[in-house]
C-alpha cells in the first residue's frame, strides 16, 4: 500500500545545516584527491608497470559495481548521517594503517590495492548517503544550484590536487601526505556530529515486511524504475554516457601525444582546460540554476557536451589551440548536464528510496567503464584515438537531442514542479496523473 508524504526538499527551510556538512566534505575531497595522486605516483615510480596501474584503477571501480547494490538498501535503512561518518572514519583508518606501513618501510603493492578497494567501498556507501541527504536538506528550487556547486568542487580538486600533491611530496614523506587525509576526514566528521540530518519515513511496501531483505529492497527499487519509463530512460542515458565519456577521459594523454604530437606542456594545457571548464560550468549552474524545465537544461547541455567531444575528434593535428578550446567547452557543459539531471532525479525519487536508486545507477555506470574501455582501446588502435572522441561525441549529442522529443522524459518536469505529495514506489501512476 502506498502512502503520500511531503515532497522531500519541501522539508528544508534553511541551507545552513547542509553547508555545514558540505564544507566538511570539501576538506575530505581535497584529502582524498591528494592521497589518490600520491598513491598513483608511488605505484608509477616504484613499479613503472602499466598492469599495476590498471589493477589499481580496477580496485577503485569494482566496489562501484559489486558493493553499490548492497549499499543502497542499507543506506535507505540506516541513519544516513551515521553512514557518512562511518564511511569517512573507515576510509581514514585504512589510510592510517597504510601510513604506518610507509613509516616502517613495510608497504607492498597489494597493500595499496587493498586500501584503494576499501576506500572505494566506503565511497559506495558515502556518495548515495550524501545525495539522498541533500534532497532532504536543500529546498527543491536550489537542488540544481547545489549540484552545480558540487560538480565545480570536483573540477577544482582535479586542478589543485596534482600540483599541491607534488609540492607536498617534495617536502613530506609519503606517510606525511597520507596523514593529511586523516585530518581532513576528521574535519568532515565533526560537522556531522553537530548537524541533524533528516531521516525519511519508510512507507513503501518492502518497509511493511517484518524482516525486509536487501533483495526485497532492490526489487522494490527496480519496480519503481519500471513503473516510471521516463525516470528509467534518464537513468539509462546516464549509464550509456558513462560508457562513452570515461574512455574519452582515459584516452586524452594519447590524443595529445599521438594525434597532436604534444609533450608534457601541451598535456598540461589540455588538463587545465579540462579542470577550468568543469569549475566554470559548475559555478555557472550554481548561480544560474538552469532553465525552468530541468530536463531541457540537462539534455541540451548533454548534447552540447557531445558536440564539444566531436569537435575534439575533428580538430586537425596542426590546430591544437582549437582542440583546447573544444575541451573547455565540452567540460563546461558536462557539470551542467550532470547537475540538472541529478537534481531532477532527487526531486522525483522518493527520499526513502534514493539510496537504492542512486546506487543502482552507480553500479550500472561502474560496470560500463570496463566495457567502454574494452571497445575504445581496439578502436583507437585501429582507427586512431580521435575517432573515439568523434563517435562518442556524436552518440551523446544524438542521445541528448533525441531525448528532448520523448514525452515520457520531458513530462518529468511537470510531475516534479509544484506538487506537494508523491505516491509510493509501487504506485507511480497517481503522480503522473498530477502532471496532466
Amino acid at each position: 500500500m502506498s502512502t503520500s508524504r511531503e515532497t522531500p526538499s519541501a522539508q528544508a527551510t534553511s541551507l545552513r545545516p547542509f553547508f555545514a556538512v558540505w564544507f566538511g566534505q570539501v576538506f575530505s575531497l581535497l584529502g582524498s584527491e591528494l592521497v589518490q595522486f600520491g598513491l598513483v605516483w608511488w605505484l608509477t615510480t616504484t613499479t613503472g608497470s602499466a598492469t599495476v596501474l590498471t589493477l589499481a584503477t580496477m580496485m577503485a571501480v569494482l566496489p562501484r559495481v559489486f558493493v553499490s547494490p548492497i549499499a543502497g538498501p542499507l543506506v535507505d535503512r540506516w541513519d544516513r548521517r551515521l553512514v557518512m561518518m562511518l564511511a569517512d572514519g573507515l576510509s581514514a583508518l585504512a589510510i592510517l594503517v597504510l601510513a604506518v606501513l610507509f613509516a616502517f618501510d613495510a608497504v607492498q603493492v597489494w597493500h595499496i590495492y587493498t586500501v584503494m578497494f576499501v576506500r572505494a567501498a566506503c565511497g559506495a556507501f558515502h556518495w548515495p548517503a550524501m545525495q539522498a541527504s541533500t534532497t532532504l536538506m536543500v529546498p527543491e528550487e536550489h537542488l540544481a544550484r547545489v549540484a552545480g556547486l558540487t560538480q565545480s568542487l570536483q573540477g577544482m580538486g582535479s586542478i589543485v590536487a596534482p600540483p599541491l600533491g607534488a609540492l607536498l611530496l617534495a617536502v613530506l614523506p609519503m606517510q606525511g601526505l597520507l596523514a593529511i587525509d586523516v585530518v581532513t576526514a576528521i574535519l568532515a566528521i565533526v560537522p556531522l556530529l553537530l548537524v541533524r540530518v533528516p531521516r525519511p519515513e519508510r512507507t513503501t511496501a518492502a518497509a511493511q515486511e517484518s524482516q525486509p531483505s536487501v533483495v526485497a529492497d532492490l526489487r522494490e527499487a527496480l519496480r519503481f524504475l519500471r513503473g516510471w519509463p521516463g525516470v528509467l530512460m534518464v537513468v539509462t542515458i546516464a549509464v550509456l554516457v558513462n560508457a562513452l565519456i570515461f574512455p574519452a577521459i582515459s584516452l586524452q594523454p594519447l590524443l595529445v601525444t599521438e594525434h597532436f604530437g604534444g609533450d608534457a606542456l601541451q598535456l598540461g594545457w589540455w588538463q587545465s582546460a579540462f579542470g577550468i571548464g568543469m569549475v566554470a560550468g559548475g559555478l555557472t549552474l550554481s548561480v544560474w540554476g538552469g532553465f525552468k524545465r530541468r530536463s531541457v537544461t540537462g539534455l541540451l547541455a548533454l548534447a552540447l557536451n557531445g558536440l564539444g567531444l566531436a569537435l575534439i575528434g575533428l580538430t586537425p593535428a596542426h590546430a591544437f589551440p582549437w582542440a583546447v578550446a573544444a575541451v573547455f567547452f565540452a567540460w563546461f557543459m558536462n557539470p551542467i548536464a550532470n547537475g540538472a539531471l541529478l537534481a531532477m532525479l532527487q526531486t522525483i525519487v522518493p527520499a526513502e528510496m534514493q539510496g537504492r536508486v542512486f546506487t543502482l545507477v552507480q553500479s550500472a555506470s561502474g560496470l560500463m567503464i570496463p566495457l567502454g574501455l574494452g571497445v575504445a582501446g581496439p578502436l583507437a588502435r585501429v582507427l586512431g584515438v580521435q575517432v573515439w572522441f568523434l563517435a562518442a561525441g556524436v552518440a551523446m549529442a544524438v542521445l541528448g537531442i533525441g531525448a528532448l522529443f520523448v514525452p515520457a522524459i520531458t513530462r518529468l518536469d511537470e510531475v516534479t514542479r509544484g506538487r506537494s505529495t508523491v505516491a509510493g514506489a509501487n504506485d507511480p501512476a497517481p503522480v503522473a496523473a498530477n502532471a496532466q
